[in-house]
């Protein structure tokens, strides 16, 4: 990867597109945002392909993160709580919570801050109808 200093922030070029990242919002993304991203991101789509394995189909999959930032340490994020709404027919949330510890468990972004930011998660069930 590269980056290149910009007016505001930084730039870097991908296959999917331009990324600028600024303290401010108007010019990127803010560092902060890209780190829980990051995070919602890789545990997000590790659980999906855990659910699929294990042949659990869900119709919906919402992740909602509240950050918690400690401001005496340069506003440095301390926690991370993350809240998966899971939609589907019959789900079993004792599963859910299953596949869920084991995608933890192979999400290496959450392993790579998991000693120095606290990542809880919760899961709400949406039962579809047939």
């Amino acid at each position: 990867m590269e980056f290149h200093i910009t007016e505001h922030g930084m730039r870097s070029n991908f296959e999917y597109g331009e990324l600028n990242v600024s303290g401010n919002e108007e010019h990127g993304f803010r560092p902060f945002q890209l780190m829980v991203a990051s995070i919602v991101g890789c545990s997000g789509s590790v659980f999906r392909r855990i659910l699929q394995k294990q042949q659990i189909p869900i119709s919906d999959l919402k992740i909602a993160a509240e950050v918690d930032r400690n401001e005496d340490e340069a506003n440095r994020i301390e926690a991370i709580r993350l809240h998966y709404t899971v939609s589907g027919k019959r789900l079993d949330p004792d599963k859910l919570y299953k596949s869920l510890e084991i995608a933890r468990k192979n999400c290496p972004i959450v392993r790579s801050v998991e000693d120095s930011i606290k990542i809880t998660e919760t899961i709400q069930t949406i039962e579809i109808s047939d």
